[in-house]
């Protein structure tokens, strides 16, 4: 497999051949001389004395494919990278550990992050330069990928010294960010006026215009949106649930909403939510569902329990294993396009829906679905609905029943057309972390909406995990893919877990989940906590990895809310919940030693303290929401 020989990588495959991966399996015929992350690298890399060439990114990540096609495919960027470095592939999902550290360095050098991420290191892990996705060629501004490579193998080998201290101050940088520890006194007190003052931040941030939060591009924030039906129950503030009201509402009428069959797609480009950026996630929709089934608690409002209903229907339907456990992504791109799958033409539709339902039903879903002859994206048409349904129903004459029935037939009609087309690719990868979410999701929407479909599967779930994803010592992994569990626990995986495992002991008859509850927050506490702390003085909460995990350049305690919560916002949740449960004043205990620790940043830092303050708020009141 040396760079001499890329033919022999063609027809045999890299050393990714023995992952399993769908994201790493996509680059095994690549001419680079790809390596999985492990000993095997890190010590060639030494041997040969060259820096590393890290890549990281996922399997339904558009760019990741376009860095693939432009840059990992072509033999003279292969060539560069054979010769001059050892190249690493990671898959985010599977490693999140090693994308949280290296991340953190791509943000300090360039103050933004993404995926695919690019990482330059040395042999032993410290990086020294990085970015997200180059092109192959200098072009929009930005630097060529194969000028970066001449370049950093030209300044490994005449300007050592500068990259090593570039590195050694970079990694030091990189162990200060997240440390997850703060010095006496300067937390804040733990009561309701840390919601009070978070409510006025969250408003001064909600886009009043089309809802949520920031401009383009615009992502969901779930618990952001959460906690605003919170302040407006706690608060009774109608500025608070107007901005929530209007947040789900337009993402539910926009074209990252799956308008046929369901779910969310990734976030939007866009500030109206029109444009997807077109992959969905199975820790989006877990997220949003709870998100949709406040707004229905709140308001009474029956549209936001059908977002519930159709987005968990896509779920069973499309994201669920033999076994029980939920799959973890489908892509963006079908038949190498982004989006393609998803969108049409008006040609297409009315051709469709004439034949099927008539010419006056064709009209009315154009209308209501702003479908036109020239597309309201790139010549296409995103499925989306601008228009209120009562406004709609108004503007065609037709009683909004009625519109409603059509609506649906039409729906029907044009998701049994899509089903023909190529679909994107899924990631079958069980992630218990996303699992978990999923799970919590499921049996809440079960229990709100008396619907015992999502309870089975949420119990077919968590069985699944409970079954196949534990080691000899009866510990729970990370994930598994084709009946091969891979890698130990991380915290998300323990305290997401955790928490759907309480949310199926609430309505259980025996002990069954409760069992498994104690037994994972046992993990949580012994594995995953701080040694070091001597509440109350330094609040401890708990690192990312395990104690006994792999040792990387850094260890984190997580606080910050991404786009999935925190772990230690969601181990105070959990543990909360797990309190409540068996009445063990130990589990409340650890929680509250949690949120001390985010404190500071719930006030400072309140869009990225979501499930913090979801958790504060639970610990300060902790009836449920009132049912309409």
């Amino acid at each position: 497999m040396s760079s001499s020989h890329p033919s022999l990588i063609d027809q045999t495959g890299n050393r990714l051949a023995g992952e399993t991966s769908p994201y790493l399996l996509q680059h095994v015929h690549n001419p680079v001389n790809w390596y999985p992350w492990g000993s095997e690298a890190l010590e060639q890399a030494r041997e040969l004395d060259r820096p590393i060439f890290l890549s990281v990114g996922y399997s339904a990540c558009h760019w990741c494919h376009v860095m693939e096609r432009e840059s990992f495919e072509d033999e003279g960027i292969a060539g560069l990278l054979n010769e001059s470095f050892v190249a690493i592939k990671v898959d985010r999902e599977e490693r999140p550990d090693i994308d949280q550290v290296y991340m953190n360095a791509v943000m300090l050098l360039t103050r933004r992050g993404g995926w695919p991420m690019s990482v330059f290191m040395t042999p032993d892990g410290r990086p020294f330069f990085g970015g997200t996705y180059w092109p192959p060629a200098a072009s929009m501004g930005m630097p060529g990928f194969s000028d970066i490579l001449r370049h950093v193998s030209e300044a490994w080998n005449t300007r050592r010294e500068e990259l090593e201290r570039a590195a050694d101050e970079l990694a030091d940088a990189v162990r200060r960010v997240g440390g997850g520890t703060r010095e006496p006194g300067q937390g804040e007190t733990l009561d309701a006026g840390v919601l009070d003052r978070v409510r006025h931040q969250l408003l001064s941030a909600g886009d009043r215009q089309h809802g949520g939060f920031g401009n383009a591009p615009k992502f969901p924030h779930p618990m952001d949106i959460r906690l605003l039906l919170r302040c407006y129950r706690r608060f009774n503030d109608t500025d608070c649930l107007d901005l929530a009201r209007l947040t789900l509402d337009r993402m539910a009428g926009g074209g990252m909403y799956d308008q046929l069959g369901g779910g969310f797609h990734r976030y939007s480009t866009d500030a109206a939510w029109l444009v997807p950026h077109f992959e969905k996630m199975l820790y989006d929709n877990a997220l949003l569902v709870p998100a949709y089934l406040d707004g229905f608690q709140a308001t009474g409002e029956q549209r936001y329990a059908d977002v519930v209903g159709e987005t968990l229907d896509w779920v069973l339907r499309e994201m669920t294993s033999p076994g029980g456990g939920f799959y973890a992504t489908q892509d963006a791109d079908s038949e190498g396009e982004e989006g393609k799958f998803f969108v049409w033409s008006r040609e297409e539709v009315k051709a469709t829906l004439v034949a099927n339902r008539g010419e006056a039903a064709s009209e009315a879903f154009c209308y209501c679905y702003d479908v036109t002859d020239q597309g309201n994206w790139e010549g296409t048409n995103i499925l989306n609905r601008p228009k209120p349904h009562d406004q709609a129903a108004a503007a065609l004459q037709l009683d909004p029943q009625e519109l409603a029935t059509i609506l649906e037939e039409c729906r029907e009609t044009l998701l049994e057309t899509r089903a023909a087309r190529v679909a994107p690719d899924r990631d079958d990868k069980v992630l218990v972390a996303w699992n978990g979410m999923m799970i919590t999701a499921m049996a809440s929407a079960a229990r709100v909406l008396d619907k015992p479909c999502y309870r089975q599967a949420a119990e077919a779930a968590a069985r699944d995990i409970w079954k196949t994803i534990r080691d000899d010592d009866g510990r729970v992994g990370h994930s598994t893919k084709d009946g091969q569990p891979r890698f130990p626990a991380f915290l998300d995986d323990v305290t997401c877990l955790l928490d759907g495992l309480c949310e199926l002991a609430r309505d259980e008859t025996g002990d069954e989940f409760s069992g498994w509850a104690i037994q994972l927050a046992e993990l949580l506490l012994s594995r995953f906590g701080d040694p070091t702390a001597d509440p109350p003085n330094i609040p401890g909460g708990f690192f990312f990895t395990a104690d006994d995990s792999e040792k990387l350049i850094a260890r984190y305690k997580h606080t910050s809310d991404n786009a999935t919560p925190s772990g230690n916002g969601m181990a105070a949740t959990a543990l909360l919940k797990l309190a409540r449960l068996t009445g063990e004043e130990r589990w409340s205990a650890a929680a509250i030693d949690c949120l001390e620790l985010m404190s500071s940043q719930m006030t400072r830092e309140p869009l990225a303290s979501g499930q913090a303050l979801l958790s504060l708020d639970d610990w300060l009141d902790p009836a449920d929401p009132p049912t309409p």
